[in-house]
C-alpha cells in the first residue's frame, strides 16, 4: 500500500503538515503538497524508477519486463496520463 493522497472521510488532498528529523527532533510546521509522485501506486512508481535507469529506452524496458515494445509505450502513456491528472492546477 502506497502512501495515502487523499482524505478518507470526504476524499480531499491530503497535505503534509509537519516534517520531523528523527535525528535532532527538530520539527518544521506548514502547509506543504505531497510530491506529484507519491500520489501514483507503487507499481507505477517502480516502471519511473525502471525507465529512468534504463536511459529512458524503451526498448530496454520491454526486454527487461519481458514485454513487447508496443505494451511498454502504451504503459508509459498510462503514466503520463497519470501524472497530467495528478499535477497541481497552476491556479494554486
Amino acid at each position: 500500500m502506497g502512501l495515502p493522497v487523499s482524505c478518507p472521510s470526504c476524499n480531499a488532498p491530503l497535505r503534509v503538515s509537519i516534517l520531523k528529523c528523527e535525528s535532532c527532533q527538530t520539527k518544521v510546521e506548514g502547509s506543504f503538497d505531497l510530491p506529484i509522485l507519491a500520489a501514483l501506486s507503487p507499481d507505477v512508481q517502480a516502471f519511473i524508477i525502471g525507465f529512468v535507469k534504463k536511459s529512458g529506452s524503451l526498448k530496454k524496458m520491454a526486454k527487461e519486463m519481458s514485454l513487447s515494445y508496443p505494451t511498454v509505450r502504451n504503459r508509459l502513456d498510462e503514466v503520463i496520463e497519470l501524472l497530467n491528472k495528478n499535477e497541481p492546477s497552476k491556479d494554486a
